[in-house]
């Protein structure tokens, strides 16, 4: 079982480049009293990326049922301005297989980050991946591995990733 309640809460302000006030940025872990608000902040993003809303009437019933499935092996964190929920990032633990002299080992696989437009580029996102790779610091991972977006490489840059050159990818044949 992961234990995500041991980093507890972050809290940063964050200067914004184009407002002229301060946004107050809690980046907490998920729970799933939260899956509303996640499957919500998904929704926002399938939609923003869509261009127009998406008629689904079973999404969120099925995102209550992924996200069952999937708590015992992902960190979810929840970024809020003044406890309007404005991101999410989720981790997804993987555990490596024990090897002779050495105990097991964790690796994270980063995925979803999502910051709502009107919070971008105020300091939610970085809030949102420090406090993941702060657990994945603590908790010993060997790496976070992750597959960014365009608009998200600059981030990730900024935050110690790069290049990944010892992995190989098995692209969907189709």
């Amino acid at each position: 079982m992961l234990e995500p309640v041991s980093v507890g809460h972050h809290r940063g302000l964050a200067a914004s480049p184009r407002l002229s006030y301060t946004l107050v940025v809690e980046v907490r872990h998920a729970t799933a009293a939260d899956v509303p608000v996640l499957a919500a902040l998904r929704r926002a993003w399938v939609e923003e990326n869509a261009g127009a809303a998406v008629d689904d009437d079973g999404f969120e019933g099925a995102f209550a049922d992924w996200y069952a499935a999937e708590e015992h092996q992902r960190i979810t964190w929840i970024g809020e301005d003044d406890g309007l929920p404005a991101g999410m990032l989720n981790l997804r633990v993987f555990t490596r297989m024990p090897r002779p002299g050495l105990g097991p080992s964790r690796w994270g696989y980063l995925a979803n980050l999502y910051v709502r437009p009107a919070y971008r580029e105020r300091g939610l996102g970085s809030a949102l991946l420090e406090a993941c790779t702060t657990y994945a610091d603590e908790y010993g991972f060997v790496r976070i591995v992750l597959s960014p977006s365009e608009r998200s490489v600059p981030l990730y840059l900024r935050s110690g990733f790069g290049p990944a050159t010892s992995l190989l990818l098995r692209p969907d044949p189709d």
